[in-house]
């Protein structure tokens, strides 16, 4: 009974958890990038489902002071960005305490909504965070599936 146990919440265990998203870097000027997570997303490219909300974690480093931050995101199909609406583009409400401190670590947290009407489609997903100069935190691209 006890090894059946632990093989039942080992299996949750791998189902649950899913590794860091292999993502590029695209033009940071003033943060560097060291983790990102999206959740659920238990292989790459992430596969996103039409209806659902997936949560995004990134994890960086700060080289500049900033008082505000706000995060801007595209689709990018055939090299052509294409607005991803998000809930809350204020990154101070995603996680950050601001004012941004220089040569210090965040995770901003945001959710990253699929809605139904969007196609069935493989893209890239580029998400920036900028400072109040419109410089970016953080520049990132990963690439995604949305399935139905």
């Amino acid at each position: 009974m006890e090894i059946r146990l632990i093989s039942i919440c080992f299996s949750l265990f791998v189902l649950t958890h899913a590794e860091p998203v292999k993502f590029m870097d695209c033009g940071s000027a003033v943060g560097k990038v060291s983790i990102v997570d999206i959740n659920p997303c238990p292989k790459q490219p992430c596969e996103l489902r039409k209806g659902q909300s997936y949560s995004v974690n990134v994890t960086f480093n700060s080289n500049d002071e900033s008082q505000t931050s706000r995060a801007v995101v595209h689709g990018v199909i055939a090299g052509v960005p294409i607005p991803f609406p998000i809930p809350i583009d204020d990154g101070c409400k995603s996680g950050i305490a601001c004012p941004i401190q220089k040569d210090k670590s965040y995770s901003y947290v945001n959710q990253l909504p699929v809605k139904p009407e969007y196609p069935s489609i493989k893209l890239v997903v580029e998400w920036e965070l900028r400072d109040d100069s419109g410089k970016d935190l953080f520049c990132i691209q990963f690439p995604v599936h949305i399935t139905s």
